[in-house]
């Protein structure tokens, strides 16, 4: 059935042989529908674009392909929905902008998955209007099925090595913060916490580069470049080095230097948790958590221990 059709007449149930004019809330459904089919042929064609344009960037290889068989997908969604709407929208540029911006800077996974997610609500608009449209069950099944399957298949270097970036965030989040927090009462001194975070903080991430790299480099066939694995770590370990001391470099009181770190750990973990739940399609609350009560914890262990080694020694800076 056709969601523009203008029939006039219908056979009342349970009265045969009776017509009778439609019923104006059955036409409010009709147009509620229609504004919804509408809608949804706007995200596909949105979606098409964004595929394809992705597809042109990667060029040739096994990426391309697949985003190139998306594309094909969304653009056979949008053609089945102008049957029933007959409208004929244009790509939401802003989007197409963002979501392919957002492919460059974190990642193709990142990004397709993020946009991805919106299309649970597609799935069940199909599946609500499939009892009046049959053709929108087969929507459905591709929304659910066949372009998860497709995204699962795309390879991306840099999620190779999100283990790598993991282990120098982690250990610079938790390594750090409880360093600064011990510095913090035992110094002091906001200039002077920073210096001696900043030495610490770079020595720890050389450190944990090497043994990344010795660490790869023993897994032989682990399928990763040892130099690659280092390099994700350290790289990881400065960047939070760099934003953690931030504060004491600004703010002339330590203790709100402190509490600026922490906020920014929080950040951190919550910001790179959700990337990583994104990406490889897991649950996020309960990282985040994890994450964020050994980072918090670690830093009141070591604040702790700054404020007693601060009385016992009787340590003036």
């Amino acid at each position: 059935m056709s969601v523009n059709s203008h029939e006039e007449e219908r056979t009342v149930s349970g009265t045969p042989g009776v017509n009778r004019t439609r019923a104006p809330e059955s036409e409010t459904d009709d147009a509620a529908l229609t504004r919804a089919l509408c809608e949804t042929q706007e995200n596909e064609v949105t979606e098409h674009a964004i595929y394809l344009r992705l597809a042109r960037a990667a060029g040739r290889g096994p990426n391309a392909e697949i985003l190139a068989r998306i594309a094909a997908d969304e653009r056979e969604h949008a053609d089945l929905l102008a049957r029933h709407t007959g409208a004929n929208p244009r790509p939401r540029r802003w989007q197409v902008w963002f979501y392919t911006g957002l492919a460059r800077l974190l990642g193709l996974t990142f990004a397709l998955r993020l946009m991805e997610r919106g299309e649970t609500l597609a799935e069940r608009g199909y599946r609500a209007a499939a009892a009046r449209i049959p053709d929108l069950a087969r929507l459905a099944e591709d929304e659910d099925r066949h372009e998860q399957a497709l995204l699962d298949l795309i390879e991306e270097e840099r999620l190779r090595y999100a283990s790598s970036v993991v282990l120098g965030l982690n250990d610079a989040l938790v390594e750090l913060t409880g360093v600064l927090a011990g510095l913090t009462l035992a110094l002091q001194d906001g200039r002077l916490i920073a210096m001696a975070g900043l030495i610490t903080g770079v020595s720890a991430a050389l450190s944990m580069a090497a043994s990344e790299y010795l660490s790869q480099k023993a897994e032989e066939g682990g399928g990763r470049d040892p130099r690659k694995s280092a390099l994700y770590t350290g790289a990881a370990y400065v960047v939070a080095v760099a934003v953690l001391i931030a504060p004491y470099l600004v703010l002339a009181s330590p203790l709100r230097a402190l509490g600026c770190t922490l906020l920014l750990a929080l950040g951190l973990v919550v910001g790179f948790t959700f990337y990583l739940s994104v990406a490889r399609n897991r649950p996020f609350r309960r990282s985040a958590v994890e994450m964020a009560a050994i980072s918090l914890g670690v830093a009141a262990v070591s604040f702790g221990i700054g404020f007693l080694v601060r009385q016992v020694l009787g340590v003036e800076v």
